[in-house]
């Protein structure tokens, strides 16, 4: 169960709720920060294209908030600009690349987002799109394993790479003059990856010991894989997790690897994101340069269904040795991200358990002390999205009762409106959330090529907080009452139980000490052979003087 009792509203985080490789290599470039500001001029052409585009990705300006935002309001207004300077473009291969250029820090980051996660993948073939996130990182056709992670640490940088249900993410953060190196090694990983067998059962591996820490071997998250199971029983796409199952990695095939890496990582399924402190005529360069010639044909993505009618009620009870207390999960289907009922719902999530002061931390925690933590969150998938609400009980507390108690919070949600000054209160702590979230380099350069892969257009996140400070209490009245109630709800009760006790292991028999052998005469040892050096590719110009 999650272990902060704030809200999580992944759509204001820079990873939601995805999976990564685990701690990034990071150095001076890693956070540099600064505030909102006005691009320079010439960032502000919104589209050029070297070649035409379909209908579907024709640029267009973000649509307006359903109520106009104050000019008052500096962040606001900031954003507004923000939006103004971010400049897409398509190479003739498909590739979309965005730039948002500012010179504040020395710093460049750059992403590379792929639109493929876990809901793409086929049966048997679970848990793929996050194997590949780890595969992407054992070598290509000019670097050699390990050697991505030592071109960036050398130069001070960092590095990582993300999967949820709808995308995969890949990033560097650099000194700007760096900005070739990371262009070549992304290029290069895109072209050729090193697919081969020995990569493959080693990060098999790798993925399946993830799979226990994360999981198996942590309190509470079994249940939080059976909640997705249930939400999602009625919506196969999102129903399968994204660190996947055991048994399809277990039976996965290196010609099935092959093929979806094939199937999904290429120019046309891909945006190429440039943030930070860098010349924009040398950023398209280096994008045609490293990214112009890769040719590979993709199938197009599937379509996501419409949202179910109807949802049935369902419960499950999960026995967990990692739980000391009992704990449970509230799951609820909702509506997609980025529709005006999601962006109530979230709303209703902060007022539930964003913080200190809100509904459940008051009344579970600090009131009752029948919770020792609670949480709420959406994952805000491009499809059918979930909201949970969890809990996680003190020894004496009761199920049922903690239940009521949650129950009876949603209802009180739902017929009253929520007073003015406690939504107030929430929108400022979003607002806080959404501003401070777009402070670096990394987190502008991500977050804008997830709204450019999932949403069309990466300008829409310079409006997204404007929607967020739209919703009235009456939009969230209505929201909870439609999509909250009881007749929706899953239901996962997770209990500790306790675990089984290894035997005892014998005692080790008695054994008569051998005799002593006569050293034989010292023989010359051989002279130790060394394994000849991989010759590493030259790096590109900006890149001179890495080591092998």
């Amino acid at each position: 169960m999650p272990a902060k009792r704030r809200a999580l509203r992944p759509s204001l985080l820079l990873f939601p709720l995805g999976l990564g490789l685990g701690p990034v290599v990071a150095g001076f470039a890693g956070w540099a920060s600064w505030t909102l500001r006005a691009p320079s001029a010439r960032a502000a052409d919104t589209s050029v294209a070297f070649a035409p585009r379909g209908p579907a990705a024709t640029p267009t300006a973000p649509p307006a908030a359903r109520v106009a935002a104050p000019v008052s309001d500096p962040a606001l207004a900031s954003l507004e600009r923000f939006g103004q300077g971010i400049e897409r473009l398509t190479l003739e291969n498909g590739l979309r690349v965005v730039l948002a250029s500012d010179n504040s820090a020395k710093t460049v980051a750059v992403s590379v987002t792929y639109g493929v996660g876990s809901r793409d993948e086929g049966p048997g073939q679970s848990g793929f799109a996050h194997l590949f996130e780890h595969m992407m990182f054992q070598g290509s056709e000019h670097v050699a394993k390990g050697q991505h992670f030592t071109f960036i640490s050398e130069r001070g940088g960092q590095l990582n790479g993300t999967t949820s249900a709808d995308r995969t993410n890949y990033f560097e953060v650099l000194p700007s003059t760096e900005l070739p190196l990371a262009m070549w090694l992304e290029a290069d990983r895109m072209r050729a990856l090193a697919v081969n067998a020995e990569n493959f059962e080693n990060q098999r591996a790798v993925v399946k010991e993830e799979y226990r820490m994360s999981y198996e071997n942590s309190a509470y998250k079994t249940g939080l894989l059976r909640l997705g199971e249930l939400i999602f029983a009625e919506y196969p796409p999102y129903t399968r997790p994204t660190i996947g199952s055991m048994q399809d990695l277990d039976a996965a095939k290196l010609e099935w690897v092959k093929t979806f890496y094939d199937s999904h990582y290429a120019p046309k399924n891909a945006v190429l994101t440039v943030a930070g402190d860098f010349d924009r005529d040398e950023a398209v360069k280096l994008a045609r340069q490293y990214f112009g010639n890769i040719s590979k044909p993709v199938p197009p993505r599937a379509v996501l269904p419409e949202m179910p009618a109807k949802v049935t009620p369902r419960k499950d009870v999960v026995n967990d040795t990692n739980a000391k207390t009992p704990g449970f999960y509230f799951g609820f289907l909702i509506p997609k991200s980025h529709t005006p009922e999601h962006y109530a719902l979230e709303l209703a999530v902060s007022l539930l358990a964003d913080g200190d002061s809100s509904r459940l931390e008051k009344l579970l925690v600090r009131d009752k002390a029948v919770a020792q933590q609670v949480s709420a969150w959406t994952r805000d998938y491009v499809g059918p999205d979930e909201l949970a609400v969890t809990a996680v009980l003190t020894e004496n507390a009761k199920l049922p009762v903690v239940e009521k108690l949650v129950e009876a919070e949603l209802e009180k949600l739902a017929n009253q409106p929520a007073p003015a000054a406690e939504l107030a209160k929430v929108k400022r702590r979003i607002r806080s959330s959404f501003v401070f979230g777009l402070q670096t380099n990394l987190s502008r350069a991500t977050q804008l090529g997830q709204y450019e892969s999932c949403y069309g257009d990466a300008r829409l996140l310079a409006r997204e907080l404007a929607h967020y400070q739209a919703v009235t209490a009456e939009d969230i009245q209505k929201a909870v009452k439609k999509y909250l109630g009881a007749e929706r709800r899953q239901l996962v009760e997770v209990l500790p139980v306790d675990a089984p006790k290894a035997p005892p292991v014998p005692p080790a028999p008695t054994a008569t000490p051998a005799p002593t052998a006569t050293p034989a005469p010292s023989a010359k040892p051989a002279p130790a052979q060394t394994a000849a050096p991989v010759a590493a590719p030259k790096p590109p110009v900006a890149a001179k003087g890495a080591k092998p």
